[in-house]
């Protein structure tokens, strides 16, 4: 009997002590305050502006201009699609967030940090991503580990699950679906895991509970994509009362499905009101798809349909070319966002008149590069965004290699 007591004893000590370490984020002993101001010198010492992505650009730049943001609208969602204001939540998302529950920064340096990243599917763009995010956390000694869901929003949330119960320094995190975000942002704030939401926007509300932002302005973006659109939709129609286009878009549910069609459809509706809408659809992204979805537009609109927006320079991108190619249309004007050696070849033999610089490296890179910032001390804003850029004929050499 008195040796089942010591068992007993022994397993309830156990427990306790499992109990104390998982609060403590799985560590057994924290660092010293000599070791602490140690790893922090070294980790200020670091300089990742010497870094550089696959294209030759450098892996690491900010946005030099913050936007001028609007005043909020008093019901944003019962104004028109056209209203650039009507996505006024999700557009400036995080700039004037009201903080919940955010943790403090360890000061203590980035070296030997767990930081787990989950992006939101298999893709090369998603590869090229986390080469970046990997080239910053080893410059810092950050342990980094990558978890896919693969498009699928369960999964990701089972991820998240995960996560919380390891307890790392740091998640990182693409939301799938910016309507879900906010219940997922929540979650992980209540369990005390210092986190940053990145490339693809939340909701505001879902910003509240983040450490930061980080990504492109995807809408910004394409309202400068869509004004060159237009530039080139007059040149090539000129004093035509109609330009006629469609939209090829985005997966529903995130963020660059809205902002890569009604962005531009909102843009255009005041600095190019006679371009004309004639539909929008997401055929998904295989090219067989979209080309089917192209020649029956060809079909239905003949002659009126003037020019082509598309939410992807890859596969979307092949699908259209391919079914113009086939209907003998050389006189439609097709964009898209980002720069894929697909797309970039496409825009130096002429089928694709623009694309956007959307660095992937730089995506990753910025995320890492934010969270050792935080573990450092440094203060940080409530969005950090990628530069703008539109490629074109013009610049496009400058690109090359691509990242993906």
């Amino acid at each position: 009997m008195q040796k089942r007591k010591g068992i007993f004893l022994v397993m309830a000590i156990m427990l306790i002590v499992g109990s104390l370490l998982f609060a403590a984020g799985g560590k057994e002993v924290g660092p010293s305050k000599a070791e602490a101001a140690a790893n922090l010198e070294e980790s200020l010492k670091v300089d990742t502006s010497v870094l550089k992505a696959a294209d030759g650009q450098p892996l690491l730049r900010l946005a030099t201009e913050v936007p001028s943001v609007p005043k909020r609208p008093a019901d944003p969602e019962a104004l028109p699609e056209s209203n650039p204001l009507r996505w006024y939540d999700m557009e400036y998302a995080g700039w004037e967030s009201n903080k919940i529950n955010i943790p403090e920064s360890p000061k203590d340096g980035a070296k030997g940090k767990n930081v787990v990243m989950i992006v939101h599917g298999d893709h090369p763009w998603t590869t090229a991503c986390i080469t970046g995010a990997n080239k910053v956390a080893d410059a810092y000694g950050m342990n980094l580990k990558v978890l896919s869901p693969n498009w699928d929003l369960s999964v990701q949330n089972q991820m998240i699950d995960q996560t919380i119960n390891e307890r790392p320094d740091m998640l990182l995190l693409i939301p799938l679906d910016a309507t879900t975000s906010v219940q997922q942002a929540r979650k992980i704030n209540q369990a005390g895991i210092p986190f940053i939401f990145f490339n693809t926007l939340p909701t505001a509300e879902a910003v509240d509970y983040t450490i930061t932002w980080t990504g492109p302005d995807d809408f910004g973006q394409m309202r400068q994509l869509a004004k060159v659109f237009a530039d080139e939709l007059r040149r090539r129609n000129p004093g035509a009362r109609e330009l006629g286009i469609a939209y090829i878009q985005h997966s529903p549910g995130g963020s660059p499905y809205f902002a890569r069609s009604y962005g531009p459809l909102s843009e255009l509706a005041g600095y190019a009101p006679e371009v004309v809408t004639l539909d929008m659809q997401a055929p998904g992204f295989e090219a067989d798809r979209t080309t089917q979805l192209v020649s029956d537009w060809l079909t239905r609109f003949g002659s009126r349909l003037k020019g082509i927006f598309a939410a992807d320079d890859s596969a979307q991108a092949l699908g259209i070319v391919e079914a113009l190619k086939k209907a003998g249309r050389t006189d439609v004007v097709v964009v898209a966002a980002g720069n894929s050696k697909i797309g970039m070849d496409m825009v130096s033999d002429g089928s694709l008149f623009a694309i956007t610089y959307q660095t992937a490296e730089g995506d990753g890179a910025l995320a890492v590069q934010t969270a050792a910032d935080w573990f450092n001390g440094v203060e940080l804003p409530n969005r950090r965004d990628l530069p703008q850029h539109i490629i074109t004929q013009k610049d496009v050499a400058d690109f090359y290699p691509p990242q993906w």
